[in-house]
């Protein structure tokens, strides 16, 4: 778990650069190199773009850490609730 942490922080802190966010093309590297495994349309931009907007609650246009923080929560969520789901499906 340790190293999942780790992770998440250092591939905002990677992405990001010497900002303390990430700017839209930022998020859309970060998007398309580390998660398009498990999430669809990474290649789409008008995807992203979409996905940054909702995750910018304060309107700045920028994505900080604690708004990527929400993101890594829903897909974790997701994530678990397929597994969930195939957990019972295989009961």
């Amino acid at each position: 778990m340790e190293a999942a942490i780790q992770t998440v922080v250092s591939v905002f802190a990677k992405s990001a650069g010497r900002k303390d966010n990430l700017g839209e093309k930022d998020f859309q590297n970060l998007v398309k190199k580390q998660l398009g495994s498990i999430m669809s349309d990474t290649d789409s931009s008008a995807a992203v773009k979409e996905m940054r907007r909702g995750l910018d609650e304060n309107s700045d246009g920028k994505v900080s850490f604690q708004e990527y923080l929400t993101l890594i929560g829903y897909l974790a969520n997701s994530l678990s609730q397929n597994k969930s789901g195939s957990n019972a499906a295989a009961s």
